[in-house]
């Protein structure tokens, strides 16, 4: 990961599925200058994104927001139909916006980028959370590997807030 606390985010083009069509956005339009959460992932119905990571956000997501966070992200690679279909399958309602990232232009500008071809999934996005404030990265945490869910976990997040 190139991207470090202190860094501002870049601007890349993303996804949203609005009124079930695509819209694209630059990034910074979309979570605003407020204090964030952004959790990207390799990708959605995954196990470990499946089983452990989103869940965790759903759950504990007024946790979070009541420590001063305004909105959560989730970010991953998938296009935006899955993303969306991923988050109505989860229970995310407004408590996780979902973004997609399709073209991976976010993902490599941070250097987040990881080769899972040899599984069969092509370019995915390494598992990470950021604390966001006015474009600024605040904290971030990286897993060493996608399938660990510790360190980019909303509890450990909750601990660290």
């Amino acid at each position: 990961m190139k991207l470090k606390i202190k860094d501002r985010i870049p601007n890349t083009e993303i996804f949203q599925l609005i009124d079930g069509e695509p819209q694209k956005s630059k990034i910074r339009e979309i979570i605003g200058n407020e204090k964030i959460v952004l959790f990207g992932l390799p990708g959605a119905f995954t196990s470990t994104c499946s089983k452990l990571h989103l869940p965790g956000f759903v759950a504990n997501a007024d946790k979070i927001k009541a420590k001063g966070i305004e909105n959560i992200f989730c970010l991953s690679v998938n296009d935006p139909y899955v993303m969306s279909g991923w988050g109505e399958i989860n229970n995310t309602g407004d408590k996780i916006k979902m973004l997609s990232d399709p073209y991976l232009l976010f993902t490599k500008a941070i250097g987040a980028e990881v080769d899972r071809n040899s599984k069969g999934m092509g370019i995915r996005s390494n598992r990470y959370l950021m604390v966001i404030e006015n474009f600024t990265v605040i904290n971030i945490y990286v897993e060493k590997e996608t399938k660990e869910c510790g360190l980019t976990s909303a509890g450990s997040l909750l601990d660290n807030l």
